[in-house]
């Protein structure tokens, strides 16, 4: 039996909250202590969890005997708390995107590779199941090479509660860094991983909500493959009226949709928003679903036949008919994460989603906003194949 490994988490919004459930339930982490800068917020915490907090990442690394941080902080923060907890030696996992620079991106990668820790990028819903299964079945070979694959998302994004850092594009903000991470990791894990080029436009259309709330992504794959990532923000059509009726995280929605965020209800950067955020935090990311996730709709074209995802699994089109592949839903995404996590500390797997696969999404984040504001294409350098 490998020794359970004792995480400390920093952030405790809806990134960290999201992980509790999955850390208590998983056989290899023990959840020992978190940080939480506000002292109100810290001691609610801890009255709930009966988890010791801290209101710094320095003094949980002075107090804690840890193994893994896990950091689900604002991205603008993720480098410095990343570093910090590499030059202690321990292991990292760190929510996308994993920096708002490449070349952030490339120290965190750097450190701990230097240092001989594992740092992980998630979660993105490139961990869904469905999403897995079809990289297992496009590796298999079974339906010949990838073609084409499309991941095509609509939700109300951009007029939910937001701090200002996460509309901001210099602070990792914007639908096409903190959506467009789910999209392009998605698109690579199936496509092999290794992008060519970047062809995209990114819209930023409502004067009252200043931010990148739409982008139209055209990738081009080196062994000829090529993607598309459409994500609309602006809250009128759903992606879950091509799905079955299913929202991102796998229920049933109501006829009407979701409590759309209209344009003008929402006053940016106000007190009353960022009260919304946080009495949102801990509601909006459930542990278990009926169904699998559905982050937008995933079509996948190879040469013998075309696969998407199901409510439960997928479905696989080809010259016989149409066939059903059902997976139990009994794990959650981030139960998923933790399994590679402790698999790569413990050398059981080899990482796919490690930093170097994080900085090769985010250069795919920042190309497609170079992209629109340059109008012309852009030619990547920090791809990189799915470890097979």
């Amino acid at each position: 039996m490998a020794p359970t490994l004792r995480m400390g988490m920093v952030g405790m919004g809806n990134a960290g909250l999201a992980f509790i459930s999955a850390i208590q339930n998983h056989t290899d982490f023990e959840w020992v202590a978190f940080v939480e800068p506000h002292e109100t917020t810290k001691v609610t915490h801890e009255t709930r969890w009966g988890v010791k907090g801290y209101t710094d990442l320095s003094a949980m690394l002075a107090s804690e005997l840890l193994d893994v941080v896990c950091i689900a902080s604002p991205t603008e923060h993720h480098t410095r708390q990343a570093l910090e907890a590499i030059a202690a030696g321990l292991h990292v996992l760190v929510e996308k995107p994993m920096a708002a620079t490449l070349e952030d991106a490339r120290t965190m990668v750097r450190a701990a590779s230097d240092q001989g820790v594992i740092l992980l990028v998630g979660h993105s819903h490139s961990y869904d199941m469905p999403i897995l299964k079809m990289r297992e079945v496009v590796a298999s070979g079974r339906l010949g090479a990838v073609r084409m694959a499309h991941n095509w998302c609509f939700t109300d994004w951009i007029y939910r509660p937001r701090r200002p850092d996460e509309l901001s594009a210099s602070s990792g903000g914007g639908v096409t860094l903190r959506q467009g991470s789910h999209q392009f990791d998605i698109l690579r894990l199936v496509c092999g991983g290794r992008v060519r080029s970047v062809r995209a436009r990114t819209y930023d259309w409502d004067r009252t909500r200043p931010a990148i709330g739409a982008h139209c992504v055209y990738l081009d794959f080196e062994d000829g493959a090529v993607a598309t990532a459409v994500y609309n923000g602006y809250g009128g059509f759903q992606t879950s009226e091509l799905v079955e009726g299913l929202s991102e995280w796998g229920f049933p929605q109501p006829a009407r949709g979701w409590d759309v965020k209209r344009r003008g209800q929402i006053v940016g950067n106000s007190q009353d928003e960022l009260r919304a955020k946080q009495e949102r935090a801990g509601k909006v990311i459930p542990d278990h679903a009926p169904f699998h996730p559905f982050f937008g709709i995933t079509v996948v074209s190879c040469e013998g036949g075309d696969i998407r995802q199901s409510p439960q699994g997928l479905r696989l089109y080809t010259a016989e008919g149409v066939e059903e592949i059902v997976y139990p839903t009994d794990r959650s995404p981030r139960e998923l994460v933790l399994d590679e996590l402790a698999g790569a500390i413990h050398g059981r797997v080899a990482a796919v989603h490690d930093g170097g696969w994080g900085m090769a999404n985010l250069e795919i984040c920042l190309a497609a906003i170079s992209s629109s504001e340059r109008a012309t294409e852009i030619f990547l350098t920090e791809q990189r194949a799915v470890p097979l």
